[in-house]
C-alpha cells in the first residue's frame, strides 16, 4: 500500500540536520516497517519564521501550483497513485497547503503526525497559516498528537476523539546502539580540561537562540546551586551562541568540559560514562536526546514541562522539577548523585521503558493498526 509523505517544516531530506529532521526520517522508517511504500510527495518548505503575509500568501499559491502538479500526474498514472497522504508536523508556521488539495481531489484520506493549534494565533501575523493549520487538521481522517499537551490543543479541532491517536516519541534504539563507535572517554576529557575523579553530568544540545539559550542559562544557574564538589558538567554542542553560553557557565570554572559537536556514532560512549543527563528542556517539545540518554541507560533530570512527561517517567527513569525552578533543579541532581542504588535502579527502567514503550516496533504497530483500520 502506497502513502505519499509530506513534511511542511523540514524535508526528510534537507541537508541540515535537526530534531525536526530527525523525526520526520523516524517516522519514515516505521511507515515502512508497518508495510507501507513511500513517496516523498513534495520538499517545499512552507516555513514561515517571521509571521510576514506576504510569505504565507506565496506559500498558498505555491502549494495550490504543487497540489495541481501531483493531482494530474497521479491522475495520468493511476497505478502510481497513493492510496493515502501522511503530513508530518504542521502548525501556523508551516501548515500543508498541499496535502488537503491532493487527498480532496482524488478522495483519498489524509494522516497528520505531530501536528499543534494555538488558538493565541486565530489573528496576528500568522493568521492565513493558523486558518490553513486548522482547516487541514479538522480534514484529517486521523492525528497522530506526539505529546498529551498536543492532544489537549487539538480536541476542539477533532469532532470525534477516536480520530486522536496518541503515538509517543520514539526511537530505534538498537540501529543507534549498533552503530556506536569506541570513544575514549577519559582522554577526551582530559583534553578538554576535564578530570577523571569526577561524576559526569551530562547536556547534549547545540547553542542556538532561543530555548536552547534558555535552557543553557538555566542549566548554568542551577548548578551554581549545586551544594556538592564532586561532579563536572559535560557539554556536547555547539552553534551561534557558543560565546554566550560559555558566558553562562563562566562562574562554574573548570568543572564545565565543552567536548563540543560528535557524530551520533560516538554520542552512546559519552551517555555510557556520564552518571546523570541533564537539561531543563525550556520549551521543548519533547526532547529526542532523552530518548538516547534512558535507552543508553542513564537517567535524566529535566524541566516537567510540555512534552517531556512523555519521554520520562518521573520517579521511574528520571526526576522531572518544575519548569524554571533552579533550586528543585539543582536539588535533583545533589540527591541523584548522593543515591547511586536509586541511580542504578533507574538506569535498568530506562533501558526497559526504552526498549518496551518507546520502540520503532510499538510505534509502526500504532500507525499500522490505525491507518490500515481506515484505507
Amino acid at each position: 500500500m502506497k502513502l505519499a509523505f509530506y513534511a511542511p517544516m523540514k524535508s526528510p531530506d534537507h541537508p541540515v540536520p535537526s530534531g525536526d529532521r530527525r523525526m520526520g526520517r523516524l517516522l519514515w522508517q516505521a511507515l515502512e516497517l508497518a508495510g507501507y511504500d513511500l513517496e516523498l510527495a513534495s520538499e517545499m518548505r512552507s516555513f514561515d519564521r517571521s509571521g510576514d503575509p506576504d510569505v504565507q500568501h506565496a506559500n498558498d499559491a505555491a502549494g495550490a501550483a504543487e497540489a495541481d502538479r501531483l493531482i494530474a500526474k497521479w491522475r495520468a498514472e493511476p497505478a502510481r497513485a497513493p492510496q493515502g497522504w501522511f503530513t508530518y508536523h504542521l502548525y501556523h508556521k508551516a501548515p500543508d497547503w498541499i496535502g488537503p488539495q491532493v487527498c480532496k481531489a482524488l478522495k483519498i484520506p489524509y494522516f497528520v503526525a505531530e501536528a499543534s493549534h494555538a488558538p493565541k494565533r486565530t489573528t496576528g501575523a500568522w493568521q492565513q497559516g493558523y486558518e490553513a493549520a486548522a482547516a487541514a487538521i479538522g480534514s484529517a481522517r486521523a492525528v497522530f498528537h506526539m505529546t498529551m499537551l498536543d492532544r489537549a490543543c487539538l480536541e476542539p479541532l477533532i469532532a470525534s476523539n477516536n480520530r486522536l491517536v496518541f503515538l509517543p516519541p520514539f526511537l530505534d534504539i538498537e540501529a543507534f546502539q549498533q552503530a556506536a563507535v569506541p570513544v575514549d572517554i577519559a582522554a577526551e576529557i582530559e583534553r578538554n580540561g576535564g578530570r577523571g575523579d569526577r561524576k559526569n553530568l551530562l547536556a547534549v544540545a547545540m547553542m542556538r537562540v532561543g530555548d536552547k539559550q534558555v535552557s543553557y542559562e538555566q542549566l548554568a544557574q542551577s548548578l551554581a546551586l549545586s551544594q556538592r564538589e564532586d561532579w563536572q558538567l559535560l557539554i556536547i554542542g555547539d552553534g551561534e551562541q557558543r560565546n554566550t553560553v560559555r558566558r553562562v557557565m563562566a562562574p562554574l570554572g573548570h568543572k564545565v568540559v565543552y567536548l563540543g559537536t560528535r557524530d551520533a556514532e560516538q554520542l552512546p560512549a559519552f551517555y555510557d560514562a556520564a552518571s546523570l543527563y541533564v537539561w531543563p528542556a525550556h520549551g521543548e517539545a519533547y526532547g529526542m536526546a532523552f530518548l538516547e540518554a534512558q535507552g543508553c541507560g542513564l537517567p535524566v533530570v529535566a524541566g516537567n514541562i510540555r512534552g517531556v512527561p512523555d519521554v520520562v517517567k518521573d520517579g521511574v527513569t528520571g526526576v522531572l522539577t518544575p519548569a524554571g525552578d533552579l533550586t528543585a533543579f539543582a536539588n535533583a541532581i545533589d540527591e541523584l548523585l548522593g543515591d547511586p542504588a536509586r541511580c542504578h535502579q533507574m538506569a535498568e527502567a530506562t533501558r526497559d521503558f526504552v526498549a518496551m514503550e518507546r520502540s520503532m516496533a510499538k510505534a509502526a504497530t500504532i500507525l499500522s493498526r490505525t491507518i490500515g483500520g481506515l484505507i
